[in-house]
């Protein structure tokens, strides 16, 4: 009933669009744009993220509606995981707070222990001392009993995490082996907890299109296309992917996620009715991979060539203000996810070598495990004055506030998910109108070279990257210069891209009308 009275109420538009995503969605500026151009172009557009802890959020981004929804992760634990091991370590206690609370008990029982032997001797009592013999012996040998159990629990714990053994190995290869792509129920059965979390959600929804990003919400997007045909309604299911799975660097150090994750992705990959991507390479990749009768349509993740009148009055932080420095001190900057793989570290062991630059990193979250290291080598190296860690600002903040830098940092390394696309933080500096360097993987490698915008090096070579950076900063208006070249930065704006994501809600939904007749029949209305 609720559902339907849901329906009854929403406004006439060209069709509603259910959008999926499996983090908070600040910080993800793609799935933003996707939600706001969508919400733009006539669509009625909700977008279902992550809540970070219990308290579930709503607010808007333009006309579309944002929901972060809770998420409980019971089942990140496989099941194995909740049993005591008989077997393979008897001592273990059962899974769980009992081997901690076990430790503190027996230490707190030696504790009380040794208060009341220092009041027996303070009263000169022979007799209380002798009584406390046996239970401080008694309380001695169970604490080093209890030390071992909960050594021998640490140690189950980790070899459950790491799963190494010859034993795990082989169920591993067991359930892949006989349930194939299914076989993620059981490598990684805390997928389901997103299933639990969205999918109600979504089927109170009723939308006429789902719009999934990434291989986590492919399965939630699509189980809820299927039970909406099952009742009678054709709802279309679009899947943005935005990477290489297999290609990628695993998230969690687990060895049975990755599996997971790719035989999830390939169990649902052919019930999507449209794909989109990021680039070329990737679509064919893709189509290649799943069996797709189509190639992916390629959406650049570009940034707003304008903004809204609303964002373009909000000030925008100064970014050399923030790094404490002039106008006249060379800058570079890296904005954008930060982790090992990303190559952070470069720019930080760079700096003994260029005396004169400063360096900051605009990232999510500044206090990092790989934020922290970073800092203290820099501190290690005597240049802790020189690195500048800053948060995020808003999305169509990112290219004015990065406009102040000297020149902007790509310093991945060679990953095959690196190889193949244009990643957002390229046209975020491009339009910022920031030279480049950039590490030599294959795609952004080729198009720097290609346009002249700046330096490739040597992936990991600190000396190539001095080079590189000396380079553009000694001639950065020649690098400049090549972003006045006609039409090269019209290509890469997100209004361009928003046109084609639109064609492809609209090639799913043809009844819906495209985006100028939704512009036209509201400027109508308004008339």
């Amino acid at each position: 009933m609720a559902a339907e009275n849901h329906a009854a109420a929403r406004p006439a538009t060209r069709g509603r669009i259910v959008m999926l995503v499996d983090n908070g969605v600040n910080g993800d500026s793609r799935v933003q744009k996707e939600a706001r151009s969508a919400a733009e172009a006539g669509w009625d557009v909700v977008l279902l993220g992550k809540a970070r802890g219990r308290k579930e959020e709503t607010w808007q981004i333009g006309d579309a509606e944002v929901r972060l929804i809770r998420v409980p992760g019971p089942m990140a634990r496989r099941r194995h995981e909740y049993r005591r091991a008989v077997l393979r370590s008897p001592l273990a206690y059962k899974p769980g707070p009992l081997a901690g609370y076990r430790r503190q008990r027996v230490k707190a029982w030696r504790a009380d222990l040794n208060i009341r032997l220092i009041l027996a001797q303070r009263e000169g009592s022979a007799l209380a001392r002798l009584r406390l013999l046996v239970p401080r012996l008694t309380a001695r040998l169970m604490y080093s009993w209890v030390k071992l159990r909960h050594r021998r629990t640490l140690a189950l714990e980790k070899r459950r995490k790491a799963m190494d053994s010859a034993l795990d190995r082989f169920t591993t290869a067991f359930w892949q082996k006989t349930m194939g792509d299914r076989s993620w129920r059981r490598l990684d059965p805390h997928l389901w907890d997103y299933e639990l979390a969205y999918g109600k959600v979504i089927d109170e929804l009723r939308p006429d299109l789902i719009h999934a990003n990434d291989f986590r919400m492919l399965g939630v997007g699509a189980r809820a296309t299927l039970r909406a045909r099952a009742r009678g309604r054709n709802v279309k299911l679009v899947w943005d992917a935005h990477e290489f799975l297999p290609g990628i660097k695993p998230w969690n150090p687990h060895p049975r996620w990755h599996v997971a994750q790719c035989a999830h992705e390939r169990e649902y990959a052919r019930h999507a009715d449209a794909v989109t991507t990021v680039s070329d390479t990737l679509a064919g990749m893709l189509q290649e991979r799943h069996g797709l009768k189509a190639k992916p349509t390629v959406v650049l993740n570009a940034p707003d060539a304008e903004v809204s009148p609303e964002q373009a009055a909000e000030p925008v932080p100064d970014l050399r203000e923030l790094c404490g420095i002039g106008h006249d001190v060379p800058l570079t900057v890296y904005s954008g996810a930060a982790a090992p793989q990303r190559g952070l570290d470069i720019m930080v062991e760079s700096l003994p070598l260029l005396p004169e630059v400063h360096t900051a990193f605009v990232v999510l979250n500044t206090e990092s495990e790989y934020m922290r290291t970073l800092r203290a080598r820099a501190e290690e190296l005597g240049v802790g004055d020189r690195l500048h860690i800053l948060p995020y600002v808003p999305h169509y903040q990112v290219v004015r506030f990065l406009s102040a830098a000297d020149l902007g940092v790509i310093p991945i390394h060679h990953w095959p998910n690196h190889e193949i696309a244009l990643i957002t933080k390229f046209f975020e500096y491009s339009h910022a109108r920031l030279p480049l360097v950039v590490s030599d993987v294959k795609t952004m490698g080729a198009m720097v070279e290609k346009t002249g915008q700046g330096e490739v090096f040597r992936a990991e070579d600190l000396e190539d990257y001095v080079r590189a950076v000396k380079s553009v900063l000694g001639d950065a208006e020649r690098y400049r210069g090549v972003y006045d070249t006609p039409g090269l930065l019209d290509q890469w704006t997100w209004e361009a891209q928003a046109e084609v994501l639109d064609s492809v809600y609209t090639g799913q939904l043809p009844g819906s009308g495209s985006r100028r007749t939704s512009d036209r029949s509201a400027a109508e209305a308004r008339a």
